[in-house]
């Protein structure tokens, strides 16, 4: 099926099992399709499906209270770091998905795109189950010296169920002080600064530990939004999800590695990436968790 099609059955199976007391199911501003198809229960096959008849598994699918997941935004961060994980988690049912930044202005992010918050630091439910910090340049160097989002981060982590990151995120929680002892991965042009924020690096494109998660540059942010979403709903709904999307790289070129695009290309990027490394290295060595 299509994105939209299994949204509209996510939303019609929201409303066909409101009667079964479960409160708080996702509803997108989707349009109404009057097809003659009937996605409720569509959906609730596709529930009962994955679930193997097991009353666990259908809980972890559709939980009878709302799942929350707050995904910071800021200026300079990669749109995709965002905007690919928050596809999969919007796919979760019975979860709300909130952005959250200082204010509900509009951020700008890279690549000409505009982000809107719906809450604020201040605003933020408090209990999250997913806690997620995308990465960027110059902005996420920017982010390790601001006091109110690392203030942020330290006051939401105690009571989050996953603090997460992707890219140069985990920066952002390093600065924060929130991997301290942990295993954590990032950017590969930037991965030596972990270690300079009390982290463990690790060459991996999704690195858990307890229940830090942390992904490495931007693609990474999928594997680790499947990831999640298998401990979160479950092993089958992850698959399902993940042939949902048609998530099934074949990249053109063997060049999404250092080792894979060879000493010429990476040193190149090296270089292009200098001043951004030198920042995150600085604004590490300044910080005081």
């Amino acid at each position: 099926m299509d994105r939209r099609t299994f949204g509209t059955q996510a939303l019609a199976a929201a409303a066909a099992l409101a009667a079964t007391g479960i409160t708080g199911c996702r509803r997108a501003a989707l349009p109404a399709v009057d097809d003659g198809v009937d996605h409720g229960n569509a959906m609730v096959r596709l529930i009962d499906d994955l679930s193997n008849g097991s009353a666990a598994e259908r809980a972890k699918i559709l939980p009878t209270t709302p799942r929350r997941i707050a995904m910071l935004v800021y200026p300079g961060m990669y749109p995709l770091d965002l905007l690919g994980p928050k596809t999969i988690f919007n796919d979760l049912l019975n979860t709300q998905v909130h952005l959250v930044a200082p204010t509900s202005a509009p951020v700008r992010a890279g690549s000409g795109v505009t982000v809107s918050p719906d809450v604020t630091y201040a605003t933020c439910p408090a209990e999250l189950d997913v806690l997620f910090v995308p990465g960027g340049g110059d902005g996420t160097v920017a982010l390790m010296r601001d006091d109110a989002t690392l203030g942020f981060l330290r006051r939401m982590a105690p009571t989050t169920r996953w603090v997460t990151s992707v890219c140069t995120g985990s920066l952002v929680l390093g600065a924060a002080g929130l991997l301290q002892g942990y295993r954590a991965t990032t950017h590969w042009v930037t991965f030596d600064v972990l270690r300079a924020l009390g982290a463990t690096p690790v060459r991996q494109r999704v690195v858990e530990d307890r229940n830090r998660m942390t992904a490495a540059g931007v693609t990474a942010g999928l594997d680790l939004a499947l990831t999640l979403t298998s401990r979160l709903a479950g092993e089958n709904y992850a698959r399902a999800e993940q042939l949902n999307i048609e998530y099934d790289p074949a990249p053109p070129f063997n060049a999404g590695t250092p080792r894979g695009a060879g000493p010429r290309i990476t040193t190149a990027m090296r270089r292009m990436y200098a001043g951004v490394v030198e920042g995150a290295h600085k604004a590490a060595a300044a910080t005081r968790p």
